[in-house]
C-alpha cells in the first residue's frame, strides 16, 4: 500500500497518470489501476478524471498531507533498520575468544562499525542457557549432547581434536603417562571435560588427580611448565608453539567435540546478527576448518562424522 501512496503522491503534484508513470518508470494503465486501488480502499475519490486528464478532487487536497506523513514515517522506519546499530549481546566460550574471535570481529566491523557488541565469557553450558533465556543473541559454544530447541539455530563451525599432551621426556603411553604424572583434567562442568571423562572411562583410563581448569590454553602451558599432563581440544590453543611438551597417542576412535555458533531464530532476522555468524563462518572457511561454499544458510545441519 505504501507505493501506491508514492504514486498517488507524484500524480497529484504533475496532475497526469502519464507523466507520474514516466517518473516511476510504470505505464499509464497501472499507476491508474494503483490509485483506483487506493480509492477503493479508502473508500474515496481521490482524483476528478476528464478525457486524459486529471486533477486532484477535493478529498484528494485533503489527503495529501496525511499521505505525505505516511511515506515519511515509513521512509524513517526503512532507514533506521538499515541503519541497525541496537547492540549486540554474543557470549563466546574462552579458547574462541582467544583465537577466532578478534578475526572474526574484524571482519564484522567492515559492515557495522558502529554496531556495539557486548561479548559475554562462559562455559558451554552456561552460554546455552543464556541463548534460550533471550539473553544472548549469539552464543559461540561446544554443541550440545542434547539437541538444539526448535526456536534456535546451530552454525556449525568447525570439528575439534582433542589431542593428550605431556611435559618434554614424559612416558609416551597414555595408560603408563596417566599413572605416574599428575592429571591436569579439563573442568567436568564443561561440555569437553564431559566429553574427556567419558573417553577415560570408556577405555578404562585411571589418573593421577593433579587440578581442574576451564581453560585449555592455561591447561597446556601449565603442561609446558612441567605441572602435569592433559587431554585438551587442539585447534583453538597454540599446541605447535608451546615449548617442552610432547604429544601422546589416545587408543580408539579420535575424540572430537564441535564448535558453532548458536543463535536464536528471530534475532538472524537483524542484518547484524548475520553478519556477525557469516565474519565466524568466514574466519573458518579461511582456515579450512568448513568447505569454501559453505554459508549460514546450508551449514544448518552438522557435517558427517
Amino acid at each position: 500500500m505504501i507505493r501506491y501512496f508514492k504514486t498517488f503522491l507524484i500524480a497529484a503534484e504533475t496532475n497526469s497518470f502519464s507523466a507520474a508513470g514516466a517518473r516511476l518508470g510504470l505505464t499509464q494503465s497501472a499507476v491508474s489501476t494503483q490509485i483506483r486501488r487506493l480509492e477503493e480502499d479508502l473508500g474515496c475519490t481521490l482524483f476528478e478524471r476528464s478525457g486524459k486528464s486529471v486533477t486532484l478532487s477535493e478529498e484528494g487536497r485533503q489527503m495529501v498531507a496525511d499521505a505525505t506523513r505516511i511515506v515519511s514515517i515509513y521512509e524513517a522506519m526503512k532507514g533506521s533498520r538499515e541503519r541497525d546499530t541496537a547492540p549486540l549481546d554474543l557470549g563466546a566460550v574462552s579458547t574462541v575468544q582467544a583465537s577466532l574471535l578478534p578475526r572474526a570481529m574484524q571482519r564484522f566491523r567492515v559492515a557495522y562499525p558502529e554496531t556495539h557488541v557486548n561479548i559475554v565469557p562462559g562455559m558451554s553450558t552456561q552460554l546455552l542457557t543464556q541463548v534460550d533465556a533471550r539473553e544472548l543473541d549469539i552464543a559461540v559454544l561446544v554443541k550440545p549432547r542434547l539437541g538444539i530447541p526448535t526456536d534456535l539455530k546451530w552454525v556449525p563451525l568447525l570439528q575439534e581434536r582433542f589431542v593428550a599432551v605431556a611435559p618434554a621426556g614424559a612416558p609416551s603411553d597414555l595408560k603408563t603417562l596417566l599413572q605416574t604424572v599428575p592429571f591436569i583434567r579439563y573442568n567436568r562442568h564443561s561440555t569437553g571435560g564431559q566429553l574427556v571423562d567419558r573417553y577415560l572411562r570408556r577405555h578404562r583410563l585411571w589418573v593421577r588427580e593433579g587440578m581442574e581448569l576451564d581453560e585449555p590454553a592455561v591447561i597446556l602451558q601449565m603442561v609446558g611448565e612441567g605441572l602435569g599432563c592433559a587431554i585438551i581440544p587442539s585447534a583453538l590453543v597454540p599446541l605447535r608453539q608451546t615449548p617442552n611438551i610432547q604429544e601422546v597417542p589416545m587408543p580408539g576412535a579420535p575424540l572430537y567435540r564441535e564448535i558453532g555458533a548458536l543463535v536464536r531464530q528471530s534475532a538472524l532476522k537483524r542484518a547484524p546478527t548475520a553478519a556477525l555468524i557469516e565474519a565466524f563462518l568466514a574466519e573458518s572457511r579461511e582456515r579450512q576448518w568448513i568447505t569454501p561454499a559453505a554459508s549460514a544458510a546450508d551449514l544448518a545441519a552438522p557435517p558427517p562424522g
